[in-house]
């Protein structure tokens, strides 16, 4: 019984225990040929391959003829091949030797805990060791532009302060006004119950100056604008466009860092003014529309809730928090490695590693504060 079918340059043929194969096996014909080996009815005994009539045979059909071979061999047929062209041969005999079936292929082993322990532990490491010396990178190239103002890039500077400062006032004072809208609705109600209404100027003058207003700014601009510098470095190093700045002789720690951290020093303590601005006008709304205490009278009790010391104790603290998110979010970007999954990782890094530091570091001024005295 005869079995046969043609492809555009390959055919196939089964002629009793002999299966002949002619033309071209190579990658773009096999599509065909793969579907007629399966429906063929191979007669028991053994089966003998005959290529002599194969002009060219390429890895995907020397792989094809060894998958063939597998196949008969696991259903109990003795398999032999013969008129192979000596290159063609040797194409196939490598195949035999490297090739893997699919049930040799070793499933990927789970780390142990301590395996586990000991792999996050070093990560951690090197993740430090590669911001410390992030760190130091910057500090050189920082010290070197103090020496030397003239190489400050002030047109980035001023481009990169519009972007963290200018663009980022309507979010930081909608949140600002409603959170001082918040504090002043549920500490006023705890207020009017002891007939002490007036002091609800204290609470929100005090609260928003001291500890709220610099970190809603920080906490904004860590998602907003430490994002932001992540994906654009990221992204340059994808496309290799810093690389080709080390190329043409451009430290991209001078072109891209030090413009970004020089902006976001001085943007973050202006935003914290006018986070603490409108947080007190939100809480003075509220406790005019709630409690009746009028906009002078508010305003003559915070002037007394109010000192010089406050305020400048909780903007003081915003240049640190401004060098952290820009630290952490240009390190991240320069983490990015190979593809825009990366880019978006890094991105989500950089804000969470952000808003963590800005919060621990908010924690250790109010202890050392409390231990100060101030």
């Amino acid at each position: 019984m005869t079995h046969g079918t043609t492809t555009q340059r390959a055919t196939l043929r089964l002629d009793g225990a002999v299966l002949r194969c002619a033309g071209e096996w190579t990658a773009l014909n096999l599509a065909p040929l793969e579907a007629r080996l399966e429906g063929l009815a191979w007669p028991p005994g053994d089966i003998h391959i005959e290529l002599g009539d194969v002009r060219r045979l390429d890895i995907a059909g020397a792989w094809l003829l060894h998958r063939l071979q597998q196949g008969l061999a696991r259903q109990g047929h003795a398999v032999s091949t013969g008129g192979l062209a000596p290159q063609a041969q040797h194409m196939l005999e490598l195949v035999r030797r490297t090739g893997v079936a699919a049930g040799e292929v070793p499933r990927a082993r789970r780390p142990g805990l301590l395996e586990g322990v000991g792999r996050g532990s070093l990560e951690q490491a090197l993740h430090t060791l590669g911001l410390l010396a992030f760190v130091g990178e910057l500090s050189a190239a920082w010290l070197r532009q103090l020496l030397h103002p003239a190489q400050v890039r002030w047109r980035q500077v001023a481009h990169e302060l519009g972007e963290a400062g200018y663009k980022a006032l309507g979010v930081v004072g909608l949140l600002s006004f409603l959170l001082g809208v918040v504090i002043a609705y549920q500490g006023g109600v705890q207020l009017h119950k002891y007939a002490a209404s007036l002091y609800v100027a204290d609470l929100v003058g005090l609260s928003m100056v001291r500890e709220l207003a610099p970190m809603i700014a920080a906490i904004i601009v860590a998602g907003r604008t430490g994002s932001a510098y992540t994906a654009q470095i990221g992204t340059m190093k994808v496309t290799e466009e810093i690389d080709a700045l080390r190329a043409m002789g451009i430290a991209p720690m001078e072109l891209l860092v030090l413009p970004k951290l020089l902006a976001l020093v001085i943007a973050l303590p202006l935003l914290t003014v006018y986070a603490d601005i409108m947080g007190i006008l939100g809480g003075m709304v509220m406790a005019g529309a709630q409690l009746g205490v009028t906009f002078p009278t508010f305003v003559d009790r915070l002037g007394v809730a109010l000192t010089t010391e406050s305020t400048l104790l909780g903007i003081g603290k915003t240049p640190v928090f401004a060098a952290i998110i820009a630290t952490l979010g240009c390190y991240q970007g320069f983490q990015v490695v190979g593809s825009a999954e990366s880019v978006g990782r890094r991105t989500t890094l950089s804000v969470v590693q952000s808003i963590v530091a800005v919060i621990v570091v908010d924690a250790a001024f109010s202890v050392a504060f409390s231990y100060l005295g101030l």
